[in-house]
């Protein structure tokens, strides 16, 4: 079918106020909104000031009103515990309505704030939910953070209540979750009132006297009692929830997500981007600890009336790379979203696509990857595999959903590998040089948004304009800095080539690592890999390489080194330098599935590092430096 994008993306140039007014009308208002878009408010204006509304009521309640009461809402599948939930939309609202209840019996109010610390279960979302219930504002931190990284949300967002569990699961390990959180209270000066614990079966706890309270028989006691909670109307421009960036050290930065323009711009984004309709089903495979969770575990599947897959596993190990397909087999998901450091790792584990064959996954509509940058091998292997559009985009915490698509339900535009899409209505993208100016089309350069940002994006720092401003707003006037590195071609499509400072000066020459890692992508024995730039006297610096072999792969590490190192010099020219690649047996991850380079390149260059609060296996950074060290790199 022909693709209604340019169509669309020109409209919404001609009109964005009117464009985002049409949208508006996809999510049910308390009370309408003055004006569409006011530019005097806030750091850079706020979206329908004057309106009031309620997320929960439009993910929840209307539904149930509007006749999907008997439809399924929320699927739990744990591949790691063996067990599976599924909850109506009528259920979901009692569990969110009883919970709800809970809090409000221990003095949340609207407006106050409440930290959910949760593994991946059910209750992770009647506790998000419940919290847009009340007006309170929800901060998720990712369940196993370490305590000194969660007393410092605790300090910044000061909740008055947390919400959390007994433990959380790993396919070979139990974190206890209680003692972290203990820890956590004791070093925060400030002090919850109440801790609200789920008790998890595989590990108890002890709950404190006066403080904790156990999650399941508070809310057992509201249900019996029938306790109601309305929906507490807030205005579209209060906060529904702060997210700490990923990564923070020191004093976090705690992304400020409004009502209203979110739920404009998430449902708008269900079709006409993903190509999804109410009813159907949708997995995000992420955590509700992350951006992706936030918006397309939970709230935009939820405010668009489809089913929503809450995952607790692992592409791999959970128990096999064959575990993805075996839920889409079973709950008929239509599209799929996940990182491409996800399929990296399952092409490694199965190169001829085995697993696949097992599964009945004939509903697969669409793959949606996002996260880290999606190399064009990973994309043709899972286009090969599966049979379905492979579908790359590009978006940050702060904006809450895709900058850039190739949106489906618009009609999708030809694929370019490497590119994740075009921009999408409410991006205006440039590439500018250093100095500010604009470079000409193909050229690398610094990618920024021109303001205003659109509905759902940021609108500040949680209690830090100033900051705000200084990180994203001062060094390019008019213009958010998305700190990402790449350039837009003659067709207007968007290559995102690496962060800004993953781009390394060789001897004068600005050269991406992103550009390098797609090269070196393309053997067929690297599953995965990693290009960082280190200090090198005579030419500042230059491309250290890492693979991670596939299971494969069945020659010399050192002859396949030797290959990829050839593969970049024919293909990006001598002037890369990359002199050097490192077979390891895996790569530093967040638990999202990002590749930790910075605390990478921080061993290779033997300086003092920081062990990253999101890494999701500690030991694999002394498997790293003691590689480095046996091959004499910078230890």
């Amino acid at each position: 079918m022909a693709s209604d994008y340019h169509e669309i993306y020109a409209n919404w140039k001609l009109g964005p106020e009117s464009f985002w007014a049409e949208a508006a009308h996809g999510v049910d208002w308390f009370t309408q909104y003055d004006r569409v878009f006011e530019p005097g408010v806030g750091v850079y204006g706020h979206w329908f000031p004057g309106g009031t509304c309620n997320t929960c009521y439009n993910a929840v309640d209307r539904h149930v009103e509007a006749g999907r009461a008997d439809q399924i809402a929320l699927i739990y599948d744990s591949a790691i515990s063996g067990t599976v939930q599924k909850f109506t939309y009528a259920q979901l609202k009692d569990e969110v309505t009883a919970l709800a209840a809970v809090l409000r019996r221990i003095g949340v109010r609207k407006g106050d704030r409440v930290v959910i610390y949760m593994p991946m279960i059910a209750e992770a979302v009647f506790a998000m939910l419940a919290c847009a219930r009340l007006g309170a504002i929800h901060s998720v931190v990712f369940g196993g953070f370490a305590a000194r990284e969660l007393a410092t949300r605790i300090d910044d967002a000061q909740p008055k209540a947390i919400i959390s569990a007994s433990c959380g699961l790993e396919p070979n390990r139990t974190i206890a979750y209680k003692p972290l959180l203990d820890g956590a209270i004791d070093l925060a000066r400030h002090k919850p009132s109440h801790c609200i614990v789920v008790q998890r079966e595989q590990l108890s706890c002890d709950l404190i006297d006066d403080r904790d309270i156990d999650y399941a028989k508070a809310v057992a006691q509201e249900k019996a009692a029938r306790t109601d909670i309305e929906c507490v109307p807030v205005a579209s421009t209060d906060p529904l929830y702060i997210l700490y960036t990923s990564g923070t050290t020191g004093q976090p930065k705690g992304v400020v997500r409004d009502n209203g323009g979110h739920m404009v711009r998430l449902k708008w984004s269900m079709q006409n981007e993903f190509g999804i309709k109410p009813g159907e089903v949708f997995w995000a495979a992420s955590d509700v600890g992350w951006v992706v969770g936030h918006s397309y575990i939970v709230y935009a599947p939820l405010v668009h009336g489809c089913t929503t897959v809450l995952f607790e596993g692992k592409p791999v190990g959970t128990p096999d790379a064959g575990t993805f397909w075996r839920v889409i087999a079973e709950h008929g998901v239509v599209g799929l979203f996940t990182a491409p450091t996800a399929f990296r790792a399952i092409r490694g584990q199965d190169p001829a696509g085995d697993h696949i064959r097992k599964y009945d996954i004939s509903t697969l509509r669409a793959l949606f990857l996002a996260g880290e940058r999606a190399d064009p091998q990973t994309i043709k292997w899972a286009e090969k595999q599966l049979g379905v559009p492979v579908i790359d985009n590009w978006w940050q915490t702060e904006t809450g959903a895709p900058i850039t698509h190739n949106p489906l339900g618009l009609g999708a535009l030809p694929i370019k590998y490497g590119s994740p899409g075009v921009p999408m209505p409410g991006y205006e993208i440039r590439i500018l040089d250093d100095a500010g100016h604009e470079t000409p089309p193909g050229t690398l350069g610094n990618v920024v948004l021109k303001l205003p940002l659109p509905p759902g994006c940021l609108q500040t720092f949680w209690r830090a304009d100033s900051r705000f401003r200084q990180a994203y707003l001062d060094e390019f006037p008019g213009y958010y800095k998305t700190s990402d590195a790449g350039l837009v071609d003659g067709d207007g499509y968007v290559f995102i080539m690496a962060r800004t400072d993953d781009i390394i000066n060789v001897a004068g020459h600005r050269l991406s690592t992103g550009a390098m890692e797609e090269v070196l992508a393309e053997h067929p024995d690297v599953a995965e890999c990693a290009v960082i730039g280190v200090a090198d006297a005579m030419k500042g610096q230059i491309p250290l390489g890492f693979v991670v072999l596939s299971a494969a792969a069945s020659r010399d590490a050192a002859v396949i080194e030797n290959e990829v190192m050839q593969m970049v010099r024919d293909r990006i020219g001598a002037v890369a330098a990359l002199k050097t690649v490192v077979t390891i047996k895996r790569l530093p991850k967040t638990r999202s599935g990002k590749i930790l380079r910075g605390t990478m390149q921080k061993i290779a260059d033997d300086e003092e590092w920081k062990l990253p609060a999101t890494v999701d296996d500690p030991a694999v950074f002394d498997e790293i430096a003691e590689t480095l060290r046996a091959r004499g790199i910078g230890i």
